[in-house]
């Protein structure tokens, strides 16, 4: 038996939750990441549990094997050990932009062709869904049949009773195409629709299966609101698909917690915007459970609050700073400012929080190296406040859909060279965990461009999937980004950037 096979079988022993019916009509719901970051993701959850409850369906869950490099066909699903493969109907939730090499590489272990153009008329239909879809599925589009846009609650069941009804794969396609939520990437080509949202009483989202394997080990996550009525400029969120935030109510968030969960997550883009935040946590802290949340915000962190995250077992407050100066964050339109930064140090210092960590962006549009200095600046105030300063930083990558849709890419050679700066600036004093420079230009190549990079993808993979073979598939490709104002600069104006760039180093 395959190394693959041994560790899913170990997976779904330590797990709490799993569902195994049998029924006529079987969806093979597939997470192009490993197991960990499968089981941490409420939307792929919620979806499991809301197709095993519909009659005649039943929904088995596949990941990306731990050792997905060298792994054998046939990548199988958990609860049946069935072939992906011999399915109707498989269903991919992405996430994000790198993950789409995880997908081809499912597909190679499922036995079916990567671009839906090489599989046969008899081969099942592929559909794709998930976060990705809020910003730009367009390089999902080769190897899909379909693309279940935005909040899929509704929408998925619709593609199911299609699928059980009209089984044949040009049939269904056909029955969906122009359809509100559906991308048909052979018939739409560019024309990319808008995402559909669910209806707010299927909310909220809670999860199905807790496992000591997730990234969130052995948490219960619930929904305490969807989308964010704030308007930072560079997040794909503010495309809410209601136009702002959907609280839900105290009673529905705690009253579905099952007496066995221990230790709750509550999720969404701006958890502590929920005007009754303190109270949900307070109950939930109450009741003996360690609690953690998706997403603080400095503004609204308070003395109550941070009390109740410490005693529900908080010992690092995280919190966003976003760009390295306040004027970068007032550009970004963050309405975090210093003075709530601080804060959040003192509050972590007072409820004797160990750490407190910040998350920025480095490469923000119009920064420069005075934004980075003004950050190391600003530390030294940290520390005055609180001894155990870190940052997470990560590149930024312009999305589509949003207003900084189609801002180039900082470069790799400069955000590299910023982290460097600010690492000896704060050398002894803070600690900084950045993220890859040359993934982000992947991200952000994928993140603007269409079709193309994603074929792009499929020839970087079976290359070997490093940075080299990634670059080398998008020139070959001719990807370009295509946001409004993103612009191919000259050879001339390269050079010349190029020098500059040598000249600061």
């Amino acid at each position: 038996m395959p190394r693959a096979h041994d560790d899913a079988r170990r997976y779904l022993a330590a797990e709490t939750g799993t569902i195994r019916k049998d029924a006529p009509f079987r969806v093979a719901l597939v997470y192009p990441s490993p197991y960990r970051a499968a089981m941490a993701s409420l939307g792929y959850q919620t979806i499991y549990r809301q197709l095993n409850g519909v009659p005649g369906v039943a929904a088995d869950r596949a990941v990306l094997p731990d050792d997905a490099a060298v792994a054998l066909p046939p990548l199988l699903t958990f609860e049946r050990e069935a072939p992906v493969g011999d399915y109707r109907l498989i269903a991919f939730s992405v996430a994000f932009e790198l993950e789409i090499a995880g997908m081809i590489r499912c597909l190679e272990l499922a036995g079916l062709a990567p671009l839906a153009a090489d599989r046969r008329e008899s081969d099942p239909i592929v559909v794709a869904g998930g976060p990705l879809t809020f910003s730009n599925p367009a390089p999902l589009a080769p190897f899909v049949d379909l693309v279940v846009m935005g909040e899929a609650e509704e929408t998925v069941l619709e593609l199911v009773r299609t699928c059980e009804e009209l089984g044949d794969k040009r049939t269904v396609l056909e029955a969906l195409a122009g359809k509100p939520g559906f991308y048909l990437p052979a018939q739409d080509g560019d024309r990319v629709p808008p995402v559909a949202a669910a209806d707010d009483a299927l909310l909220p989202a809670r999860s199905q299966i807790v496992t000591p394997h997730s990234e969130l080990s052995s948490m219960f996550l619930t929904e305490a609101a969807r989308g964010c009525s704030r308007g930072c400029t560079y997040c794909v969120m503010r495309r809410s698909t209601n136009g702002g935030m959907r609280v839900i109510e105290p009673d529905l968030i705690v009253g579905g917690v099952p007496e066995t969960a221990r230790r709750v997550g509550l999720v969404g883009a701006a958890v502590t915007d929920h005007p009754r935040i303190a109270e949900v946590v307070r109950r939930l802290v109450d009741s003996g459970r360690e609690i953690g949340i998706s997403s603080l915000r400095a503004d609204r962190l308070d003395d109550e609050l941070v009390g109740l995250l410490a005693r529900g077992g908080y010992r690092t407050l995280t919190t966003a700073m976003d760009g390295a100066s306040q004027r970068l964050r007032d550009h970004v339109e963050r309405k975090t400012r210093e003075r709530d930064l601080l804060k959040t140090a003192e509050l972590a210092r007072r409820h004797g929080l160990k750490t407190v960590k910040y998350y920025l962006m480095v490469g923000v549009p119009t920064e420069t190296d005075d934004d980075i200095d003004e950050l190391a600046r600003f530390t030294k105030e940290l520390r005055q406040v609180h001894p155990r300063i870190r940052f997470g930083v990560a590149p930024f990558v312009a999305k589509r859909n949003t207003p900084l849709d189609g801002e180039p890419f900082a470069g790799i050679d400069v955000v590299e060279r910023r982290l460097d700066r600010l690492r000896r600036a704060l050398r002894g004093s803070a600690v900084v965990n950045p993220t890859s420079a040359r993934w982000a230009w992947v991200e952000y190549m994928l993140a603007q461009g269409d079709a193309s990079a994603g074929r792009a993808v499929l020839d970087a993979h079976r290359a070997g999937g490093r940075f080299a073979d990634y670059r080398k598939a998008f020139a070959a490709h001719g990807c370009r980004p295509t946001g409004p104002r993103a612009r191919v600069p000259s050879t001339s104006e390269l050079i010349a950037l190029r020098r500059q760039q040598r000249q600061a180093v």
